[in-house]
Protein backbone atom coordinates (compact mmCIF):
# COMPACT_ATOMS: atom_id res chain seq x y z
CA UNK A 1 0.00 0.00 0.00
CA UNK A 2 1.12 3.15 -0.97
CA UNK A 3 0.96 5.55 2.63
CA UNK A 4 0.94 8.83 0.62
CA UNK A 5 -2.13 8.09 -1.69
CA UNK A 6 -4.43 6.90 1.72
CA UNK A 7 -7.98 7.85 1.65
CA UNK A 8 -10.98 6.19 2.51
CA UNK A 9 -12.84 8.62 0.68
CA UNK A 10 -14.00 8.29 -3.50
CA UNK A 11 -16.04 10.07 -5.61
CA UNK A 12 -16.96 6.59 -6.83
CA UNK A 13 -15.72 2.80 -7.86
CA UNK A 14 -13.09 4.32 -10.16
CA UNK A 15 -11.55 7.43 -9.20
CA UNK A 16 -10.42 8.16 -5.61
CA UNK A 17 -10.06 11.34 -3.67
CA UNK A 18 -6.18 11.63 -3.28
CA UNK A 19 -5.70 13.52 -0.07
CA UNK A 20 -2.07 13.53 0.19
CA UNK A 21 0.91 15.25 0.75
CA UNK A 22 2.38 18.10 -0.89
CA UNK A 23 6.11 18.38 -0.07
CA UNK A 24 8.01 21.82 -0.32
CA UNK A 25 5.53 22.33 -3.47
CA UNK A 26 4.64 25.72 -3.16
CA UNK A 27 0.62 25.23 -1.99
CA UNK A 28 -2.45 27.13 -1.01
CA UNK A 29 -5.27 26.54 2.21
CA UNK A 30 -8.51 27.47 1.65
CA UNK A 31 -10.30 27.16 5.00
CA UNK A 32 -14.27 26.91 4.28
CA UNK A 33 -16.26 27.32 7.63
CA UNK A 34 -19.48 26.82 6.10
CA UNK A 35 -18.75 23.44 3.97
CA UNK A 36 -19.80 25.46 0.34
CA UNK A 37 -16.75 26.76 -0.74
CA UNK A 38 -14.85 24.43 -2.64
CA UNK A 39 -16.40 24.66 -5.99
CA UNK A 40 -15.67 28.38 -5.43
CA UNK A 41 -11.77 27.53 -4.90
CA UNK A 42 -11.78 25.07 -7.31
CA UNK A 43 -12.91 28.23 -10.03
CA UNK A 44 -10.11 30.13 -8.80
CA UNK A 45 -7.68 27.75 -9.13
CA UNK A 46 -8.18 26.87 -12.84
CA UNK A 47 -8.61 30.06 -13.67
CA UNK A 48 -5.25 31.36 -12.27
CA UNK A 49 -2.73 28.04 -13.08
CA UNK A 50 0.75 28.66 -11.62
CA UNK A 51 1.93 25.85 -9.90
CA UNK A 52 0.89 26.37 -6.63
CA UNK A 53 -0.95 23.51 -4.84
CA UNK A 54 -4.36 23.28 -3.53
CA UNK A 55 -5.51 22.24 0.28
CA UNK A 56 -9.07 22.18 0.31
CA UNK A 57 -10.70 20.54 3.54
CA UNK A 58 -8.45 23.20 6.29
CA UNK A 59 -10.18 23.74 9.80
CA UNK A 60 -8.71 24.26 13.18
CA UNK A 61 -10.20 22.58 16.23
CA UNK A 62 -10.84 26.16 17.51
CA UNK A 63 -12.88 27.11 13.87
CA UNK A 64 -14.96 23.37 14.26
CA UNK A 65 -15.74 24.35 18.19
CA UNK A 66 -16.98 27.92 16.91
CA UNK A 67 -19.02 26.39 13.95
CA UNK A 68 -20.15 22.98 15.33
CA UNK A 69 -19.08 21.20 12.87
CA UNK A 70 -16.15 17.89 13.13
CA UNK A 71 -13.44 16.83 11.26
CA UNK A 72 -15.77 14.62 9.49
CA UNK A 73 -17.99 17.49 8.56
CA UNK A 74 -14.60 18.71 7.00
CA UNK A 75 -13.58 16.40 4.87
CA UNK A 76 -17.10 15.42 3.60
CA UNK A 77 -17.82 18.86 2.82
CA UNK A 78 -14.65 19.32 1.10
CA UNK A 79 -15.03 15.86 -0.96
CA UNK A 80 -18.80 16.30 -1.97
CA UNK A 81 -17.59 20.22 -3.39
CA UNK A 82 -14.29 18.09 -5.07
CA UNK A 83 -16.42 15.62 -6.65
CA UNK A 84 -19.34 18.34 -7.99
CA UNK A 85 -16.82 20.54 -9.76
CA UNK A 86 -14.65 17.21 -10.89
CA UNK A 87 -11.22 18.31 -9.22
CA UNK A 88 -8.63 15.26 -9.65
CA UNK A 89 -5.34 17.23 -9.16
CA UNK A 90 -3.34 17.14 -5.81
CA UNK A 91 -4.88 18.27 -3.08
CA UNK A 92 -3.72 17.92 0.73
CA UNK A 93 -6.28 18.24 4.16
CA UNK A 94 -5.14 20.43 6.95
CA UNK A 95 -6.25 19.96 10.51
CA UNK A 96 -4.73 23.60 11.37
CA UNK A 97 -3.69 24.94 14.59
CA UNK A 98 -3.85 21.55 16.75
CA UNK A 99 -2.78 21.55 20.58
CA UNK A 100 -3.52 18.43 22.29
CA UNK A 101 -3.09 14.54 21.38
CA UNK A 102 -6.78 14.38 21.19
CA UNK A 103 -7.15 16.97 18.20
CA UNK A 104 -4.43 14.59 16.43
CA UNK A 105 -6.47 11.47 17.08
CA UNK A 106 -9.88 12.74 15.99
CA UNK A 107 -8.45 14.54 12.47
CA UNK A 108 -5.86 11.67 11.98
CA UNK A 109 -8.86 8.93 12.42
CA UNK A 110 -10.47 10.60 9.26
CA UNK A 111 -7.98 11.45 6.86
CA UNK A 112 -5.76 14.54 7.34
CA UNK A 113 -2.57 14.10 5.96
CA UNK A 114 -1.22 18.20 7.01
CA UNK A 115 -0.99 19.07 10.56
CA UNK A 116 -0.36 22.29 11.94
CA UNK A 117 0.52 22.34 15.84
CA UNK A 118 0.39 25.29 17.59
CA UNK A 119 2.04 25.42 20.84
CA UNK A 120 0.88 29.73 21.24
CA UNK A 121 -0.39 28.65 24.77
CA UNK A 122 3.00 27.84 25.60
CA UNK A 123 4.99 30.52 24.58
CA UNK A 124 5.92 33.65 26.79
CA UNK A 125 4.94 36.64 25.18
CA UNK A 126 6.36 38.86 28.18
CA UNK A 127 10.14 37.67 27.11
CA UNK A 128 10.90 40.41 24.70
CA UNK A 129 10.69 42.99 27.72
CA UNK A 130 12.05 41.50 30.59
CA UNK A 131 15.29 42.68 31.90
CA UNK A 132 18.37 41.42 32.30
CA UNK A 133 17.58 39.98 35.80
CA UNK A 134 13.90 38.77 34.95
CA UNK A 135 15.03 37.07 32.02
CA UNK A 136 18.00 35.41 34.12
CA UNK A 137 15.61 34.26 36.43
CA UNK A 138 13.19 33.13 33.88
CA UNK A 139 15.76 30.93 31.99
CA UNK A 140 17.22 29.42 35.70
CA UNK A 141 13.12 28.70 36.27
CA UNK A 142 13.05 26.42 32.95
CA UNK A 143 16.67 25.13 32.81
CA UNK A 144 15.69 21.68 33.33
CA UNK A 145 13.17 21.67 30.56
CA UNK A 146 15.43 23.94 28.56
CA UNK A 147 18.94 22.74 29.05
CA UNK A 148 20.18 23.89 24.79
CA UNK A 149 21.39 27.25 25.79
CA UNK A 150 25.09 26.28 25.81
CA UNK A 151 24.46 25.17 21.91
CA UNK A 152 24.03 27.97 20.60
CA UNK A 153 25.53 30.86 22.58
CA UNK A 154 28.60 32.72 21.00
CA UNK A 155 28.03 31.30 17.24
CA UNK A 156 26.94 33.41 14.00
CA UNK A 157 25.64 31.95 11.38
CA UNK A 158 26.02 33.68 7.85
CA UNK A 159 22.73 33.38 5.70
CA UNK A 160 22.68 33.39 2.30
CA UNK A 161 21.40 36.95 1.95
CA UNK A 162 24.89 38.42 3.50
CA UNK A 163 23.15 38.66 7.00
CA UNK A 164 24.69 37.32 10.30
CA UNK A 165 23.12 35.42 12.72
CA UNK A 166 24.90 37.20 16.33
CA UNK A 167 23.95 34.26 18.64
CA UNK A 168 24.23 36.67 21.98
CA UNK A 169 23.39 35.14 25.71
CA UNK A 170 20.68 37.31 25.34
CA UNK A 171 19.08 36.39 22.46
CA UNK A 172 19.75 32.57 23.47
CA UNK A 173 18.05 33.58 27.18
CA UNK A 174 15.21 35.22 25.27
CA UNK A 175 14.58 32.72 22.78
CA UNK A 176 14.72 29.85 25.41
CA UNK A 177 12.33 31.49 28.09
CA UNK A 178 10.03 33.10 24.92
CA UNK A 179 9.60 29.60 22.96
CA UNK A 180 11.51 26.54 25.05
CA UNK A 181 8.43 24.98 26.51
CA UNK A 182 6.41 25.56 23.29
CA UNK A 183 9.23 23.82 21.33
CA UNK A 184 9.20 21.11 23.84
CA UNK A 185 5.19 20.69 23.44
CA UNK A 186 5.64 21.10 19.72
CA UNK A 187 7.72 18.27 19.64
CA UNK A 188 5.89 15.74 21.66
CA UNK A 189 2.88 16.24 19.44
CA UNK A 190 4.88 15.63 16.63
CA UNK A 191 5.56 12.57 18.02
CA UNK A 192 1.87 11.25 18.52
CA UNK A 193 1.37 12.56 15.28
CA UNK A 194 4.20 10.04 13.89
CA UNK A 195 3.18 7.20 16.04
CA UNK A 196 -0.37 7.58 14.56
CA UNK A 197 0.08 7.85 10.94
CA UNK A 198 3.15 5.52 11.01
CA UNK A 199 0.56 2.79 12.99
CA UNK A 200 -1.57 3.54 10.55
CA UNK A 201 0.41 3.50 7.50
CA UNK A 202 -0.69 7.08 6.35
CA UNK A 203 2.25 9.49 5.49
CA UNK A 204 1.94 12.78 7.04
CA UNK A 205 3.59 16.30 6.99
CA UNK A 206 3.92 19.07 9.95
CA UNK A 207 3.73 23.17 9.69
CA UNK A 208 5.17 24.85 13.07
CA UNK A 209 2.76 27.75 14.04
CA UNK A 210 4.87 30.37 16.13
CA UNK A 211 2.91 32.99 14.65
CA UNK A 212 0.98 34.39 16.99
CA UNK A 213 2.83 36.45 19.31
CA UNK A 214 2.91 40.19 19.25
CA UNK A 215 6.37 40.77 18.47
CA UNK A 216 8.12 39.32 15.61
CA UNK A 217 9.97 36.43 15.42
CA UNK A 218 13.78 37.05 15.22
CA UNK A 219 16.05 35.19 13.15
CA UNK A 220 17.85 33.62 16.03
CA UNK A 221 14.84 32.84 17.30
CA UNK A 222 13.57 31.41 14.02
CA UNK A 223 17.18 29.41 13.43
CA UNK A 224 16.75 28.20 17.24
CA UNK A 225 12.75 26.58 17.16
CA UNK A 226 14.10 25.06 13.64
CA UNK A 227 17.29 23.50 14.67
CA UNK A 228 15.79 22.17 17.63
CA UNK A 229 12.55 20.37 16.23
CA UNK A 230 14.66 19.41 13.01
CA UNK A 231 17.65 17.36 15.45
CA UNK A 232 14.42 15.76 17.62
CA UNK A 233 12.60 14.37 14.81
CA UNK A 234 9.99 16.42 13.62
CA UNK A 235 9.31 16.69 9.89
CA UNK A 236 8.75 19.89 9.25
CA UNK A 237 7.74 20.86 5.70
CA UNK A 238 6.73 24.50 6.80
CA UNK A 239 7.14 27.19 9.55
CA UNK A 240 5.16 29.82 10.18
CA UNK A 241 7.20 32.88 12.02
CA UNK A 242 5.40 36.33 13.01
CA UNK A 243 6.67 38.23 10.45
CA UNK A 244 7.52 42.10 10.45
CA UNK A 245 4.40 44.18 10.19
CA UNK A 246 0.34 43.70 11.08
CA UNK A 247 -1.03 40.91 9.89
CA UNK A 248 -4.27 41.62 11.03
CA UNK A 249 -7.70 39.75 9.63
CA UNK A 250 -9.82 40.59 6.86
CA UNK A 251 -7.40 43.16 5.77
CA UNK A 252 -4.39 44.23 3.75
CA UNK A 253 -0.84 43.66 5.36
CA UNK A 254 -0.03 46.86 7.21
CA UNK A 255 3.50 47.85 7.48
CA UNK A 256 6.63 48.76 5.22
CA UNK A 257 6.77 46.43 2.53
CA UNK A 258 10.22 47.32 1.83
CA UNK A 259 11.48 45.92 5.49
CA UNK A 260 9.16 42.74 5.29
CA UNK A 261 10.65 42.16 1.76
CA UNK A 262 14.37 41.50 3.31
CA UNK A 263 13.11 40.32 6.58
CA UNK A 264 11.38 37.56 3.97
CA UNK A 265 14.55 36.48 2.35
CA UNK A 266 16.22 36.38 5.87
CA UNK A 267 13.52 33.94 7.18
CA UNK A 268 13.36 31.53 3.45
CA UNK A 269 17.56 31.81 3.85
CA UNK A 270 17.69 30.01 7.12
CA UNK A 271 14.15 27.19 6.04
CA UNK A 272 16.55 26.66 2.67
CA UNK A 273 19.93 26.59 5.18
CA UNK A 274 18.09 24.39 7.88
CA UNK A 275 15.42 22.69 6.14
CA UNK A 276 14.40 23.05 3.53
CA UNK A 277 11.08 23.35 4.72
CA UNK A 278 8.24 25.97 3.26
CA UNK A 279 7.92 29.67 5.17
CA UNK A 280 3.97 29.45 5.84
CA UNK A 281 1.63 32.73 5.96
CA UNK A 282 -0.98 32.61 8.74
CA UNK A 283 -3.39 35.19 8.67
CA UNK A 284 -2.82 35.04 5.24
CA UNK A 285 -6.34 35.77 3.93
CA UNK A 286 -5.94 39.51 1.76
CA UNK A 287 -2.73 39.90 2.03
CA UNK A 288 -2.07 40.99 -1.49
CA UNK A 289 0.07 43.82 -1.25
CA UNK A 290 3.12 41.19 0.09
CA UNK A 291 2.02 38.10 -1.68
CA UNK A 292 4.59 38.59 -4.64
CA UNK A 293 7.42 39.21 -1.88
CA UNK A 294 6.52 36.20 -0.08
CA UNK A 295 6.91 33.96 -3.19
CA UNK A 296 9.60 35.98 -4.53
CA UNK A 297 11.79 35.73 -1.38
CA UNK A 298 10.76 32.00 -1.01
CA UNK A 299 11.58 31.28 -4.79
CA UNK A 300 7.94 29.17 -4.45
CA UNK A 301 8.79 27.33 -1.40
CA UNK A 302 5.60 29.16 0.73
CA UNK A 303 2.49 28.18 2.15
CA UNK A 304 -0.59 30.59 2.50
CA UNK A 305 -3.38 29.76 4.58
CA UNK A 306 -6.43 31.42 4.56
CA UNK A 307 -9.96 31.08 6.05
CA UNK A 308 -12.60 33.48 7.18
CA UNK A 309 -12.41 35.30 3.51
CA UNK A 310 -14.81 32.56 2.09
CA UNK A 311 -16.98 33.13 4.71
CA UNK A 312 -17.07 36.99 4.24
CA UNK A 313 -17.66 36.52 0.43
CA UNK A 314 -20.55 33.98 2.05
CA UNK A 315 -22.32 36.95 3.63
CA UNK A 316 -21.29 38.83 0.31
CA UNK A 317 -23.75 36.36 -1.61
CA UNK A 318 -26.12 37.29 1.20
CA UNK A 319 -26.14 40.71 0.76
CA UNK A 320 -26.76 40.27 -2.59
CA UNK A 321 -30.08 38.03 -2.49
CA UNK A 322 -31.28 38.76 0.98
CA UNK A 323 -30.42 42.56 2.24
CA UNK A 324 -32.79 41.85 5.20
CA UNK A 325 -31.03 39.00 6.28
CA UNK A 326 -27.78 40.61 5.96
CA UNK A 327 -28.89 43.90 8.08
CA UNK A 328 -29.91 41.67 10.55
CA UNK A 329 -26.29 39.71 10.68
CA UNK A 330 -24.57 43.43 11.01
CA UNK A 331 -26.77 44.44 13.68
CA UNK A 332 -26.07 41.13 15.58
CA UNK A 333 -22.36 41.43 14.50
CA UNK A 334 -21.70 44.58 16.39
CA UNK A 335 -23.25 43.08 19.38
CA UNK A 336 -20.90 40.45 19.30
CA UNK A 337 -17.80 42.56 18.26
CA UNK A 338 -16.21 43.21 21.56
CA UNK A 339 -16.57 39.67 22.87
CA UNK A 340 -15.66 37.87 19.98
CA UNK A 341 -12.79 39.48 18.71
CA UNK A 342 -10.69 38.80 22.29
CA UNK A 343 -8.87 36.06 19.92
CA UNK A 344 -8.00 37.90 17.45
CA UNK A 345 -5.88 40.53 16.10
CA UNK A 346 -7.81 43.46 14.66
CA UNK A 347 -8.23 47.07 15.31
CA UNK A 348 -10.98 47.98 13.71
CA UNK A 349 -13.77 49.69 16.43
CA UNK A 350 -17.94 49.66 16.19
CA UNK A 351 -17.52 53.78 15.97
CA UNK A 352 -15.72 53.69 12.75
CA UNK A 353 -18.38 52.50 10.60
CA UNK A 354 -21.69 53.11 10.33
CA UNK A 355 -24.51 51.00 11.43
CA UNK A 356 -26.84 49.53 9.40
CA UNK A 357 -29.68 51.64 9.85
CA UNK A 358 -27.31 54.27 8.47
CA UNK A 359 -26.86 52.49 5.48
CA UNK A 360 -29.98 52.78 2.43
CA UNK A 361 -29.25 50.39 -0.15
CA UNK A 362 -27.60 46.91 -0.23
CA UNK A 363 -24.79 48.01 -2.04
CA UNK A 364 -24.18 50.38 0.73
CA UNK A 365 -24.05 48.15 2.84
CA UNK A 366 -21.60 45.54 0.52
CA UNK A 367 -19.44 48.44 0.27
CA UNK A 368 -19.22 49.42 3.88
CA UNK A 369 -19.04 45.93 5.48
CA UNK A 370 -17.35 44.33 2.74
CA UNK A 371 -15.20 45.80 0.25
CA UNK A 372 -11.39 45.77 0.75
CA UNK A 373 -10.59 46.50 -2.97
CA UNK A 374 -10.31 50.69 -2.49
CA UNK A 375 -7.68 53.07 -3.03
CA UNK A 376 -4.79 53.39 -0.92
CA UNK A 377 -1.48 55.18 -0.92
CA UNK A 378 0.75 51.88 -2.38
CA UNK A 379 2.18 49.86 0.40
CA UNK A 380 0.33 51.25 3.05
CA UNK A 381 -2.49 48.53 3.58
CA UNK A 382 -6.11 48.18 2.87
CA UNK A 383 -8.48 49.47 5.62
CA UNK A 384 -11.70 47.77 5.65
CA UNK A 385 -12.93 47.72 9.64
CA UNK A 386 -16.46 46.22 8.44
CA UNK A 387 -14.69 42.90 7.14
CA UNK A 388 -13.37 43.13 10.69
CA UNK A 389 -16.50 42.82 12.65
CA UNK A 390 -17.94 40.05 10.22
CA UNK A 391 -14.82 38.44 10.50
CA UNK A 392 -14.64 37.95 14.03
CA UNK A 393 -17.93 36.95 14.82
CA UNK A 394 -18.30 34.48 12.08
CA UNK A 395 -18.69 31.67 15.27
CA UNK A 396 -21.59 33.29 16.76
CA UNK A 397 -23.33 34.09 13.41
CA UNK A 398 -23.44 30.49 12.40
CA UNK A 399 -24.45 29.15 15.59
CA UNK A 400 -27.05 31.21 16.22
CA UNK A 401 -30.54 29.57 15.82
CA UNK A 402 -31.43 31.26 12.62
CA UNK A 403 -28.90 33.59 11.40
CA UNK A 404 -26.75 30.20 10.43
CA UNK A 405 -29.29 28.32 8.92
CA UNK A 406 -30.69 31.04 7.14
CA UNK A 407 -27.21 31.73 5.48
CA UNK A 408 -26.87 28.03 3.99
CA UNK A 409 -30.06 28.25 3.20
CA UNK A 410 -28.95 31.59 0.61
CA UNK A 411 -26.15 30.12 -0.42
CA UNK A 412 -27.64 26.58 -1.04
CA UNK A 413 -30.38 28.69 -3.66
CA UNK A 414 -27.43 30.76 -5.21
CA UNK A 415 -24.40 28.79 -4.91
CA UNK A 416 -23.80 30.38 -8.53
CA UNK A 417 -23.35 33.45 -7.33
CA UNK A 418 -21.16 31.86 -4.27
CA UNK A 419 -18.52 30.06 -6.83
CA UNK A 420 -18.37 33.21 -9.10
CA UNK A 421 -17.65 35.61 -6.27
CA UNK A 422 -15.05 33.23 -4.57
CA UNK A 423 -13.65 32.77 -8.30
CA UNK A 424 -12.99 36.29 -8.41
CA UNK A 425 -11.92 36.60 -5.07
CA UNK A 426 -9.48 34.24 -4.70
CA UNK A 427 -8.16 34.82 -8.36
CA UNK A 428 -6.67 37.89 -6.94
CA UNK A 429 -4.91 35.98 -4.73
CA UNK A 430 -3.43 33.92 -7.02
CA UNK A 431 -2.37 36.38 -9.07
CA UNK A 432 -0.41 38.29 -6.53
CA UNK A 433 1.66 35.13 -5.34
CA UNK A 434 2.05 34.15 -9.22
CA UNK A 435 3.58 37.98 -10.24
CA UNK A 436 6.18 36.75 -7.60
CA UNK A 437 7.09 33.25 -8.87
Amino acid sequence: MNPSAFNPFKFNDEVPVTFQTLGLKSSFGFGDRIGLATPGHIAAMRRVPCGIEAIFPQQSIREMTRTQRTPQNVIDDAVSGMKSAGWTGLCGADADHLKAPEDVDRTAAVGFTFFTIDPSGAVDPKADSYDESTLRQQAASIEAEVGWVPRYVGRKVTLATGTVIDFTDRACLQAAVKYGRAINQAVALSDHIRQVQTSSLRDFEIELSVDETDNPTTLAEHYIIADQCLSRGMKLVSLAPRFLGDFEKGVDFKGDLVLLDQSLHEHAAIAAMLGPYKLSLHSGSDKLSMYAALARATKGRFHVKTAGTSYLEALRVVARHNEKLFREIIAFARGRYDTDKATYHVSATLAGVPSGEQLATARDLERTYLEMWCDVPAGKGFTAPGRQILHCTFGSVLTHPEFGTAVRGVLESHLDTYTEVLDEHFARHLEALKAGM
